[in-house]
């Protein structure tokens, strides 16, 4: 019988497809918004897996480290994020749910 408990592996193909975006755009369309866009979306998966793996420290941001690593930035967060919700995906499912809502936003944003 299959297991009926969400799982995180929908966020780590959706989140590495959109990293790749990032990572292939021209630096025009990156300092146009597409790299901001891409670091919000990436600090936010990096808060979310921050709560889940160490409740009650105070979280980390992610630093600014300029356009040409946004993707890389967005990759680690989500994948840290997959790997903190796949830990407990019964009381993660809401979580997962958001995140995927979040990087289709992102995507549709990005273009």
């Amino acid at each position: 019988m299959p297991d009926p408990s969400p799982s995180a592996s929908p966020l780590r193909p959706s989140v590495e497809r959109l990293a790749g975006r990032l990572r292939a755009l021209p630096q025009r369309r990156l300092q146009a918004g597409a790299a901001a866009e891409g670091l919000a979306l990436a600090r936010w998966l990096a808060l979310r897996a921050q709560e889940l793996e160490f409740p009650g420290r105070q979280p980390y941001e992610m630093p600014d480290d300029g356009v040409f690593t946004v993707g890389d930035q967005l990759e680690v967060a989500g994948n840290d994020l997959a790997a903190a919700l796949e830990a407990d995906p019964e009381k993660t499912a809401q979580v997962l749910a958001e995140a995927l809502l979040r990087v289709t936003a992102a995507a549709d944003a990005i273009g």
